[in-house]
């Protein structure tokens, strides 16, 4: 990736010297050193005082016999909150 469209800060804090740095993804490695990307930090959100992931609104989701597959994305917050 060249950088972001018309965001040259968000370009600079993402790619530093030639590397790809999110910070948005939480990830983990098994003992072989493979490294899976689990979750989308970024996109975490706070309900009732709890960490709720897309990831595992996806799951909850796909647990229904009539969801295939399911995507959980963020959205801007209304102005009412």
């Amino acid at each position: 990736m060249d950088g972001y469209y018309n965001k040259p800060e968000e370009t600079a804090r993402t790619i530093r010297n030639g590397w790809l740095y999110t910070g948005g993804h939480r990830g983990r490695s098994d003992p072989e050193g493979y490294v899976s990307i689990v979750d989308r930090k970024k996109e975490m959100i706070i309900v009732s005082g709890f960490n709720v992931y897309p990831r595992e609104v996806e799951e909850a989701l796909a647990l229904h016999p009539a969801v295939m597959d399911a995507a959980a994305i963020r959205r801007p917050a209304s102005p009412q909150g």
